[in-house]
């Protein structure tokens, strides 16, 4: 082991300009190193000249916080769905750096068919890349000397258009307002659009009006037909196209009945009723005064039906009948008393 003499007494004997030394009454004795370098990481010993020779020892750690190393590190990747895709982080520092990866935004990463918030180690590999994968990852160095460092590396994932439709059949009425959905996936971003039974492709209008919200590779889209018309109903095809594919599906609007039309039928028909009853007064009213006036001009007059003057009769009658069975009743009733007594 070579040993260099870096002081003797005060003097400093070595052409190392960080090197230093202190001392006190000349009994103690400090050696100072300005910006220390691994290259100083060891072992230094202070000695007295004595009989016998004294002297203690002390080992000086020198730590160097991580760094990544990026000419030995992954860069963006762009990769198929369904592939393998493998990232390497390498970095430096000592201690060794540990290092581990996790997805930017904080999810949770389907790893190999495990879901975890974290993988370790210098290298990430998916053996079947999803869709799901798309995002920044985060490899990150870590070895107890502030600060951590970390890389981001973006995976893009390539699939081709895919599209879900969550109601095939639309039933509306005429004049309703009805909302076609479809939902597609596709990256790169694809092109939406909707075409009628004719092939034609639908724009915003003043009878549709096409709109879609996207979110990374989702799109929804909405197709809105404002007043439903006869030659509104038919097949109405939502298509995705990009440099990978094209797919597109159907939903067919067919029509249905109004069903607030029986609501208006029944009131209206409770209305001509009611028109009806109030107009026959009216016609009676009119014929009655039409009689009235004919038999003032009429020699021979008509008997007409008066439900008032008919339960006035009624009532006399009764009154009548009352009466003739009390009297009866009493004449009985004096006959037996005179044949008794």
């Amino acid at each position: 082991i070579t040993q260099t003499i870096l002081s003797i007494h005060h003097k400093v004997v070595t052409q190392n300009k960080r090197v230093s030394i202190t001392f006190n009454d000349h009994r103690s004795w400090f050696l100072h190193m300005r910006d220390v370098q691994e290259t100083d990481r060891g072992w230094y010993m202070c000695q007295i000249n004595t009989v016998p020779m004294i002297s203690q020892k002390g080992y000086l750690q020198v730590v160097v916080p991580p760094r990544i190393l990026l000419d030995k590190t992954s860069t963006d990747v762009v990769v198929r769905e369904g592939t393998e895709v493998t990232l390497d982080c390498s970095a430096s520092g000592y201690p060794q750096p540990y290092v581990a990866w996790r997805r930017e935004d904080g999810k949770a990463i389907n790893y190999n068919g495990e879901t975890v918030n974290l993988v370790d180690g210098n290298i990430f590999q998916i053996r079947k890349v999803s869709r799901l994968h798309m995002g920044a990852f985060l490899c990150i160095a870590s070895n107890g000397v502030i600060p951590s460092v970390s890389h981001k590396i973006m995976v893009t994932v390539h699939f081709p258009p895919m599209l879900t439709i969550p109601n095939q059949l639309e039933g509306a009425y005429i004049s309703q307002t009805v909302v076609l959905h479809c939902h597609t996936e596709a990256f790169p971003a694809s092109l939406n659009y909707w075409t009628n039974e004719k092939g034609d492709m639908i724009i915003t209008g003043d009878h549709y009006e096409d709109s879609r919200l996207t979110n990374g590779y989702s799109c929804h889209m909405t197709l809105k037909i404002r007043t439903v018309m006869p030659n509104s109903f038919g097949s109405y095809r939502c298509v995705a196209v990009n440099a990978l594919g094209e797919t597109d599906g159907f939903i067919k609007v067919y029509e249905i009945s109004n069903p607030h039309s029986n609501d208006v039928l029944e009131h209206t028909n409770s209305s001509d009723s009611m028109t009806s009853i109030i107009n026959n007064n009216q016609i009676q009213s009119i014929e009655t005064n039409s009689i009235h006036q004919n038999n003032r001009n009429s020699p021979k007059s008509k008997s007409y039906f008066d439900p008032a003057a008919n339960l006035k009769n009624s009532s006399q009658q009764s009154s009548n009948l009352i009466r003739s069975n009390i009297i009866v009743f009493c004449i009985v009733h004096l006959i037996i008393v005179y044949l008794i007594t």
